[in-house]
């Protein structure tokens, strides 16, 4: 009997140890951008509410947070939303090279172009990314009175950024709309009041994004995707990224996935293998960006609402489904 006492009492110090490891507290990583915060949210509740664990937040660029999953330290365990192959350099190097981070099994399409209000197009006959290249719009894109128009590429720090201040100078339409990168927050706030004055606005779009449910605008056409003519080279990769890229025809369809730090599979192995499975659905997350953003809900409560009623979604992630 003493001997069995004493087994068991080892088993269930094992059986803690394990239990405390596996429920080691999870970083996510908090992209600026709309999707990406209501992701890295998505994936703390169910952490949290669903594996019983702990999660923090940790705001960052990509970067950032690419360059602390490959340390492992738990400082930033995951990216929840990795677009590809905007961020490929990222993966290229920490996921292919590397090995130190993991990409989920499940994706979502995502699209990216220029876009304008719809009453640019019907107004103005602006259609093709080449129509921005011309002294006509230079004047209709111009919200300053400097003599130059604009065109918003992005916030600082988006991989997309670079790729479109590169597409803007390639396709010539820098001659004449002179590219922008304030916050996005900021360029929103800017576009509304364009939009209520019916003046002109150029800007980088993509989708899931809650722009589409909020205003009618239009992707303007662009060449069809070719890698002959689609050279992008990023910053971490070149310092002359600049110079040494060149793009010219339409982005290619994007795949948006979650990334995570593969110390985890040690760390939390639980959210380690939840991590590898989950797979959103661009839709329903356009609608809950709309949520956020446009109706101004707490992110928290909206993300809450979709997982209750979502369980069967949420169990497919957890591996929980049996059919």
């Amino acid at each position: 009997m003493k001997h069995f006492n004493t087994l068991t009492a080892s088993l269930a110090l094992a059986l803690g140890a394990t239990t405390a490891m596996a429920q080691e507290k999870v970083m996510v990583g908090e992209p600026s951008w709309p999707g990406a915060k209501i992701m890295s949210r998505v994936i703390g509740q169910v952490i949290e509410t669903r594996l019983g664990g702990e999660v923090g937040y940790a705001p960052g660029a990509n970067a950032v947070i690419f360059a602390a999953m490959d340390g492992g330290r738990g400082d930033i365990d995951v990216h929840p939303d990795v677009w590809l192959p905007n961020q490929s350099s990222f993966t290229d190097e920490y996921v292919d090279q590397k090995g130190t981070v993991g990409l989920s099994d499940g994706s979502y399409e995502g699209r990216a172009g220029i876009c304008v209000p719809t009453y640019m197009v019907e107004d103005h006959n602006i259609k093709s990314i080449y129509d921005l290249a011309t002294p006509m719009a230079q004047e209709l894109f111009d919200s300053d009175g400097d003599g130059m128009g604009e065109v918003w590429v992005g916030a600082s720090g988006w991989a997309s950024t670079n790729t479109f201040k590169v597409r803007v100078r390639d396709y010539g339409i820098e001659t004449f709309l002179t590219p922008t990168t304030e916050d996005e927050t900021v360029f929103y706030s800017r576009l509304k009041d364009q939009i209520d004055q019916k003046k002109g606005a150029a800007f980088y779009c993509y989708a899931p994004h809650y722009v589409h449910a909020l205003y009618d605008v239009t992707i303007l056409e662009e060449p069809e995707h070719d890698p002959a003519t689609y050279k992008m080279v990023q910053p971490d990769q070149d310092a002359d990224w600049y110079n040494q890229s060149h793009v010219s025809t339409g982005e290619p369809v994007k795949t948006v996935t979650v990334a995570h730090s593969k110390s985890l599979d040690q760390r939390n192995p639980a959210a380690a293998s939840f991590l590898s499975s989950i797979n959103m659905d661009a839709a329903q997350l356009s609608g809950l960006t709309y949520e956020v953003v446009v109706k101004g809900r707490e992110i928290d409560e909206v993300v809450a609402e979709w997982i209750d009623a979502n369980g069967d979604t949420v169990d497919g992630w957890l591996g929980l489904k049996t059919n």
